[in-house]
């Protein structure tokens, strides 16, 4: 049976994926900081033998480090792991406290180089899978989302240099660069001062859905694919950031326009 552990899974893009292992029949290690919500995602598919779920803080060295254990007394390989739990922010860079910054990095970046690179010894044991959900926001800059692209910039980097050097060990490293989804993560955004932001999201392209990016993710696992671009407009986008960046910044800045207003 394929052990399969998802961060972020008790909604959006982690729920999707986390219903499709289990029907493929996978044992699921479901992670999540929402333990009501989690719960009912549990009882929901009512099988102890295959659903292990883990209310916790990836951020919280110490609760992390315990599910580690547990999970390595437990289990001899990790077949899959997908870090796909994050934070965003709505918020111009120069009014924003730097708490936000620190969140935001903790949660997209440094949790996920943690809770992997403590489980690598699981991964590698089977030449098993790190998945990363990350985004075009790594890519190309957007307005207001100075923290986001920078967290998801230094994850795909990482990511890829852990490719580089495990590769001959077998390990399989899968980057997902989606854009705009129709998920929670934009829904609690925060704002400007650690709250949740009041004004609404902009968008380049159009916001696909959690459900059939999940299926295309499991699909390029199986593969071994090492990357995966679902919405090629703007993956066309981040193209044209890197030929044309003046041209790229003047239209950002018209579409962005509302947002960047909010501080104006």
């Amino acid at each position: 049976m394929r052990s399969v552990l998802i961060t972020g899974a008790a909604s959006g893009l982690g729920w999707e994926m986390a219903q499709r292992c289990y029907r493929r029949g996978d044992r699921i290690i479901l992670l999540d900081m929402n333990k009501e919500l989690l719960a009912e995602r549990e009882a929901s598919l009512d099988d102890v033998e295959r659903v292990w779920v883990y209310a916790l803080d990836l951020c919280d060295d110490t609760a992390r480090g315990e599910l580690v254990e547990q999970l390595k007394s437990k289990l001899s390989q990790l077949d899959v792991l997908i870090n796909n739990a994050g934070i965003t922010h709505r918020s111009m860079a120069a009014h924003t406290d730097t708490v936000v910054f620190r969140k935001v990095m903790a949660v997209d970046w440094m949790a996920p180089v943690e809770l992997t690179m403590a489980l690598l010894p699981l991964i590698k044991s089977c030449k098993g899978s790190v998945v990363n959900i990350g985004s075009m926001a790594g890519w190309m800059p957007v307005p207001g989302r100075a923290a986001y692209c920078s967290a998801k910039s230094a994850l795909a980097q990482f990511f890829e240099v852990v490719r580089a050097e495990e590769s001959a060990n077998g390990l399989h490293v899968l980057m997902v660069y989606p854009s705009f989804l129709d998920t929670p993560i934009e829904k609690n955004a925060l704002g400007a001062d650690g709250q949740k932001a009041k004004h609404a999201r902009s968008t380049i392209g159009r916001i696909d859905s959690a459900g059939e990016l999940a299926e295309r993710i499991l699909q390029a696992v199986d593969k071994r694919q090492p990357w995966l671009f679902p919405n090629r407009f703007t993956w066309f986008a981040s193209i044209i950031w890197r030929i044309a960046p003046a041209w790229f910044h003047r239209n950002i800045r018209k579409r962005f326009a509302v947002e960047m207003e909010q501080h104006a």
